[in-house]
């Protein structure tokens, strides 16, 4: 007993999936909808994916959530300017240490494709390498989906009332998160 006290397990313990956190995550999904509509769907926005995957480890901890919720893999905050910058330390790095054991046309080359390089990934879509909001968008339908799931079994069973405002708020969410991406094809 006294061991576990001084060296706290590493994995959280699951929690049961109250009626009242249950509410919360509806009006959570909703206002996140909203949040995420604000945004180019087609941007890596570093904020929203940090948020999210901490709202997604939140999620993951709920014992009913955690089989369906646990398969939506983590949010990448990798924008273009972070690949950019990389290339470009690469470039500096092997100039900087290799530049002087090439022949000129040696360095003709390596500036040319390291320029190509910086050109490509200046194009190359962010969805490629990093979750645009877009596909933040489409992994918190997911989630919308899975708590509707859960809400149509009458698992929670919600009083009348509490249970059309439930609905409501996951119906909002999952409009206004399918407009949003549909509106961005």
């Amino acid at each position: 007993m006294e061991i576990s006290r001084q060296y706290p397990s590493r994995y959280p313990t699951m929690a049961e999936l109250t009626r009242k956190a249950f509410y919360q995550l509806a009006i959570e999904c909703r206002e996140r909808a909203l949040d995420l509509a604000r945004h180019d769907q087609h941007r890596v926005v570093p904020a929203q994916c940090s948020r999210f995957n901490r709202w997604l480890a939140g999620l993951k901890s709920y014992e009913r959530l955690s089989t369906t919720v646990g398969a939506i893999p983590a949010a990448l905050p990798i924008t273009r300017w972070h690949l950019m910058g990389l290339v470009f330390l690469l470039w500096f790095l092997f100039v900087l240490f290799a530049g002087q054991d090439l022949n000129t046309n040696g360095q003709r080359i390596l500036g040319l494709s390291l320029t190509g390089a910086l050109i490509l990934l200046y194009f190359l879509p962010e969805r490629f390498y990093g979750t645009t909001i877009e596909l933040l968008e489409g992994k918190v339908l997911r989630v919308v989906e899975t708590l509707e799931g859960i809400l149509q079994s009458q698992e929670m069973q919600f009083s009348e009332a509490a249970y059309f405002q439930v609905k409501e708020n996951l119906q909002a969410a999952r409009a206004e998160l399918r407009q949003q991406i549909h509106l961005a094809h």
